[in-house]
This record gives C-alpha cells, structure tokens and sequence, in this order.
C-alpha cells in the first residue's frame, strides 16, 4: 500500500509529519489511542498519530452499520460524552460518528479487518459473542475476534486492556516492587486457554493459537497489522 512520506494535517497545521516506524508504544494526538509501527510524526513537537488517524477519509460506512453513514470528526461532537461502540472506550479525540444512528468508532476501530491470519487459521470480527471471551468470561455485545474452530475467543475491549497492562508494566515509571506486581497481574492468555481447556476435559489443540491470536488481534487495534509488529507484541503480552 503507498502512502505520502510526508504530509501537512489539517490537526497540526504549523509543521509538516513525517512517517516513521517504531516499535516503542505511543499515543496517538488525533484519537487518544495507543499506536505502534508506523506513524506520522512532528520532529518539532512530539505530535504523532496513527497512519490510520491520518489518512482517514471524510466519510465511511461499516458492515455491521448498514444504515449508517460515519463522518469524521476531529473532537466528538455534541456535549455528551462519546464512547466507541467497537471497543467501549471513551472517544476523546478523533472519531467516526453516525448522526442519524448515534454510533461511534475510533479511526483505528472502523479500519479492524474483518479477518486476521494468526499463521493457524482466520480469526473473524463479530459484534458479539455466543462463547465466552477467553479474557473476560463475558459473552454478548461487544465488538470481538473468533477462531473459525470457534474455540477462541478476544473481545477487542480486552485485548486493548491487555495491551495497557502489558505497556504499564514495562514502560511506566514506577519502582522496581511496583513493576513486578503490575507484571503478576498480566493474564497469560495461553495459561488462561490452558486451565480453560483442562476444566472441559478436551485435548487443548486450540490453546496453541493463543499467542498468534492475540498477536495478530492487537496489532490490528494499533493500527499496523503486519508480522513485525504482532512479533514486537507478542514480546509484550509474554512478559
């Protein structure tokens, strides 16, 4: 896919932004969400955002939305506070909202591809789940990946708290006792797929697609689903 190596956006209109790739997290200045890999960014002002973020097109529309039509917003509007439907997280920042319908998504959201390869098999989007999220226990409403065995399952909330925890416990500034207890506190999803299993009594085959699955399934919620990227996350979800 090309893209333009620099670029004046209309959120920063002073300096020009430049790509650049990282595999240190950020937070992005348009939406208000973690990012990795690639990005747009301001030398002279520390102001990044998401290559989706930047690029993003006036107008969209979604197939879980068939009646919407989402516009592009720099703030969200109106004076209630905003929440996106994919994640359940506050829009604080640039958001895709439907005015008709009242339904909003993250820049970063609205782009989730509707299938990720895990390296195993497709992981596919849904709006909600008949299984138990293997993060949360929680089944219903809610935006989320799932196997095509249909024994894996990841709500795209939780994969973004997962994310948090994990950069929390590496990246805050915070002692070292302070660390190691944010650490414990780190679901191992393949340990969680594991007890799952052994509970049921079934041969935990499914359990080895866990660290690909989860892999696959942030990086596509950073915003650069590509092998590097899930491989620099998957370092972080192992810690």
């Amino acid at each position: 896919m090309k893209f333009d190596k620099e670029i004046l956006h209309h959120s920063h209109p002073h300096h020009k932004l430049k790509i650049e790739y990282t595999e240190t997290p950020f937070s992005c200045d348009g939406c208000m969400e973690a990012g990795i890999g690639l990005k747009y960014k301001c030398e002279e002002c520390e102001f990044d955002l998401h290559k989706v973020c930047a690029m993003a097109p006036p107008v969209i529309t979604h197939h879980f939305y068939k009646k919407c039509e989402f516009r592009f917003y720099t703030t969200p509007p109106g004076p209630v506070a905003r929440i996106c439907d994919a994640c359940g997280r506050d829009a604080l920042g640039f958001i895709y909202h439907c005015k008709k319908c009242g339904f909003d998504l993250h820049p970063c959201c609205a782009s989730l591809p509707q299938v990720l390869d895990d390296g195993e098999r497709g992981l596919h989007l849904c709006m909600k789940l008949s299984s138990s999220c293997h993060r949360c226990g929680r089944k219903g409403l809610g935006w989320c990946y799932r196997s095509e065995c249909k024994s894996y399952n990841l709500h795209v909330s939780c994969a973004k708290e997962l994310l948090v925890e994990s950069w929390q416990a590496m990246y805050l500034n915070v002692d070292k006792n302070k660390v190691r207890e944010m650490q414990t506190r780190i679901p191992s999803l393949g340990r969680a797929l594991d007890n799952h299993h052994y509970r049921k009594g079934k041969v935990k085959k499914c359990c080895q697609i866990a660290g690909g699955a989860v892999r696959v399934v942030v990086s596509a919620i950073l915003g650069d689903p590509t092998a590097i990227i899930a491989a620099v996350v998957g370092g972080f979800m192992s810690k």
